[in-house]
């Protein structure tokens, strides 16, 4: 790529930093069909977000996800920030990881498309104390979407791993006639995968709030710890 050339910062953050009033905003994403990347962070993206959006928070490992995950580096992205300057440093990290094509953001973020009453989606949460009492009474399909060598080292009982960074190559193993349960190890990387299942029309599962991480503190049944040999 670098070989080829590239735009300069500055025509992409002119280009990216072009506000749409919530009109012109739909239109453009209709038309451009256009990504629309919502970088909040994951607990308060839950509570209310754009239909179809997807989120990686600009607080977490922001770049190596959108690597990860949107797999046309020329796909044009409408960005869904809380301000202005989150919106630049949302270009400039695209950027830097090879995406220089952010078309624009949504004027006022996702607090003018509430106020304006456009509809919107949510992701519903539970606890890992909500987790173990269902626990207890039930047995639930619960996915795991860390990586291989998280889930070997340890998992709960009877939990599926499906990494994110294979999801898209996996959503036929995600049922879509049975509720599941969603968790990662802290609840960045399962908002993302929910994020993603919610494009993809799911509706049948929640998302653990804390993930593995707080399952730990309580006494749900998991596997004997073993220490990791690998990073993947």
């Amino acid at each position: 790529m670098n070989i080829q050339g590239y735009e300069s910062l500055d025509s992409i953050l002119k280009k990216g930093k072009k506000a749409y009033d919530i009109t012109a905003f739909e239109v453009v994403a209709n038309e451009t069909r256009a990504l629309v990347l919502d970088t909040r962070d994951p607990a308060v993206f839950a509570k209310g977000f754009i239909p179809n959006s997807i989120n990686i928070g600009i607080d977490g490992s922001f770049a190596m996800w959108v690597g990860e995950l949107i797999l046309d580096i020329k796909q044009e992205i409408l960005i869904v920030a809380e301000t202005e300057d989150l919106v630049e440093e949302s270009i400039i990290r695209l950027s830097r990881v090879g995406y220089d094509n952010t078309i624009g953001y949504l004027d006022g973020g996702f607090e003018a498309w509430e106020k304006a009453g456009k509809e919107k989606d949510v992701v519903n949460r539970i606890t890992a104390e909500q987790l173990e009492k269902h626990l207890k009474k039930e047995t639930l399909h619960i996915i795991d979407i860390r990586k291989v060598s998280e889930f070997e080292s340890e998992h709960l009982l009877g939990a599926e791993n499906i990494p994110l960074n294979v999801l898209n190559d996996h959503l036929a193993e995600f049922p879509k006639d049975k509720f599941f349960i969603l968790h990662c190890a802290g609840g960045y990387r399962s908002m993302i995968a929910a994020s993603m299942l919610k494009q993809r029309g799911y509706d049948n599962f929640v998302d653990l709030i804390g993930g593995f991480d707080d399952i730990k503190k309580l006494s749900i049944p998991k596997t004997e710890y073993v220490c990791p040999t690998t990073l993947l």
